[in-house]
């Protein structure tokens, strides 16, 4: 008997990572929700500007440090969004627009920022490709924040 509840509370933890807690519950107050979000906006954007500076040539191009940082980005650009909870609008956050109450806007420009990181891994094998798609990357970014950013 102990073996079936040892072997039900395991299927029950492994279940709980199927369904995550929503991002509200995860953030004890506001600022950590903006302190989350800002982090992986700060890291994405740190791997980001590697790439520029190698699209643009003021770094010598290196395909393998090229793929390492876009496939940081990729990932790292799935991160910030459950930070954008209810409530985290003010203080330190920097937004001139509300996300919540222009969530379509907000989600079409998320869309499209995803789409594009998603493309930076194969691209970053060639230089020529890496600079249209980190300025396609790097576009989607602008266009959030031109909408939603205070700078």
């Amino acid at each position: 008997m102990r073996k079936f509840l040892i072997a039900g509370a395991a299927a029950l933890v492994s279940l709980s990572t199927l369904f995550p807690i929503s991002a509200a519950a995860q953030f004890a107050k506001a600022e950590d929700a903006v302190k989350y979000r800002q982090s992986a906006f700060s890291l994405m954007g740190n791997h980001l500007g590697r790439l520029a500076a190698m699209a643009k040539g003021s770094v010598a191009f290196d395909a393998a440090a090229a793929q390492e940082s876009a496939r940081l980005v990729q990932t790292l650009s799935k991160l910030p969004w459950e930070g954008f909870v209810p409530g985290s609008d003010g203080g330190n956050a920097k937004l001139k627009a509300d996300p919540w109450k222009e969530a379509d806007e907000f989600a079409k420009l998320k869309t499209k920022m995803l789409g594009e990181a998603d493309k930076l891994p194969e691209a970053a094998a060639n230089l020529e490709s890496l600079k249209k798609q980190v300025g396609a990357t790097g576009s989607t970014c602008k266009g959030c924040h031109e909408k939603f950013r205070k700078l």
